[in-house]
């Protein structure tokens, strides 16, 4: 179906965007065919009436999990008896891709409209991703990692991630990985909040330069780039050395990590959205020890630090929710786009860029989407206030257009005490 998106204020998704009125986005199908001035000729079209709101690409969101919602619990759960469980039969196998897929879902209508999946359960995430190429499900465009690799006792092993043994080991489930057509391939290289053992070291270096050389060169070898979870100095290092290419999560740099960002053309995606629940929430609310909150704080300072490091140095920065973490939901991207407002210093235009065209162009997908122009795939959503003046204008929306596909007025399901909470850090 053919539509003409009038009477709206364009936001193009550029570094230096400015609203522009008085302009039609023209859509046939998939893609978007012109902007046009107002009074052209829209005969054909159905016209979509903006009534004076903003118009602009949808979000992207470089970091998520599918399996989870995000929603807190009081007690941890141990996720290799869990996935266990939801791996061991048919039916159960078909109860996680149908929550993968509802979440997916309520991505999009909080305006997500391409999302990377960074580590999930066996390969859900490219069934997912394909049924929704196909038009058999509703979802953003997705770029997924499926399983990850990790190592013994590494993060998410034996869960969402391989445990290797060896670099042999890692090659190989780098090739089980890219034998399910992934878009790209996920390493587990430190440790994490929730995993760590000592007060003041949540990014322990778990996977050795040996085998994060080997995993990279095969994923290489397939075409694929490598994201890794990183949250120390050292994991990064170790990571930029032997050719991980974004660096998921960071941590501070120091001369020489930013000297190996630039010589090997990798970027950073920050996630500030996880590492503020543990950094600056009371832990009656976050339910997190006292070395949790510490090291939460750790990693907290430590994924600013490193954004900032690396926006100064003109080295990209993208970024993602990691959805999945407690207080981290599936609807909230918009809340880690004012986080790197508020906590980075940028202004609202350029994290606005970010989460748009500049998230598409670490993901490698910018000739297809992040921006509002001629020949790209219509992923865009529409908003009444203007987000270049309060970001939480992104909060709720009055349409969302995926592909072409017009959503109106999309409803999501929130969790009050989630709101609550996350709102008082606006």
């Amino acid at each position: 179906m053919k539509f003409a998106y009038t009477n709206g204020i364009l936001l193009d998704g550029t570094e230096n965007m400015m609203p522009r009125s008085g302009c039609i986005v023209l859509t046939d199908g998939e893609r978007i065919e012109g902007i046009v001035p107002e009074g052209a000729d829209l005969s054909g079209y159905q016209v979509v009436d903006l009534a004076g709101q903003y118009l602009l690409p949808g979000l992207i969101n470089l970091h998520t999990h599918l399996p989870s919602s995000g929603k807190p619990k009081k007690k941890e759960q141990d996720p290799v008896k869990l996935v266990k469980v939801l791996t061991s039969n048919a039916l159960f196998r078909r109860v996680v891709l149908a929550m993968c897929q509802s979440y997916a879902k309520t991505a999009l209508l909080s305006g997500v409209t391409t999302m990377r999946t960074m580590g999930g359960v066996l390969d859900v995430d490219t069934k997912i991703r394909d049924k929704i190429r196909s038009g058999r499900v509703v979802g953003p465009r997705i770029l997924a990692a499926n399983m990850a690799v990790s190592v013994p006792g590494g993060h998410m092993a034996e869960s969402l991630a391989y445990a290797a043994n060896s670099p042999e080991e890692a090659a190989d489930y780098v090739r089980t990985v890219a034998a399910e057509h992934p878009d790209v391939i996920k390493l587990m290289i430190t440790g994490g909040v929730l995993d760590a053992k000592v007060k003041g070291e949540p990014g322990v270096l778990k996977m050795q330069p040996e085998l994060v050389k080997a995993a990279c060169d095969e994923a290489h070898r397939h075409g694929l780039k490598v994201a890794a979870h990183v949250e120390s100095p050292e994991g990064v290092r170790v990571a930029l050395e032997n050719g991980v290419d974004t660096i998921e999560h960071g941590a501070e740099p120091d001369a020489e990590i930013l000297r190996l960002f630039q010589e090997k053309h990798a970027c950073h995606v920050a996630t500030i959205s996880p590492a503020l629940p543990f950094a600056l929430f009371d832990r009656t609310v976050s339910h997190a020890s006292e070395m949790q909150q510490y090291n939460g704080d750790v990693v907290f300072r430590g994924i600013l630090s490193c954004a900032k490091a690396c926006l100064e140095q003109g080295i990209p920065v993208g970024l993602g929710t990691d959805t999945g973490c407690p207080y981290v939901t599936h609807y909230d991207m918009w809340r880690e786009v004012h986080y790197f407002q508020k906590y980075c210093g940028v202004s609202a235009a350029f994290a606005l860029h970010t989460a748009t065209l500049g998230n598409a162009r670490i993901a490698g997908v910018d000739q297809e989407t992040g921006s509002i122009e001629p020949g790209k795939c219509a992923d865009f959503i529409v908003c009444q206030a203007n987000p270049l003046e309060d970001l939480t204008a992104l909060r709720q929306l009055s349409y969302v257009v995926a592909r072409g596909q017009l959503i109106r007025a999309p409803k999501v399901k929130k969790m009050p005490e989630v709101e609550r909470e996350l709102d008082r850090f606006l």
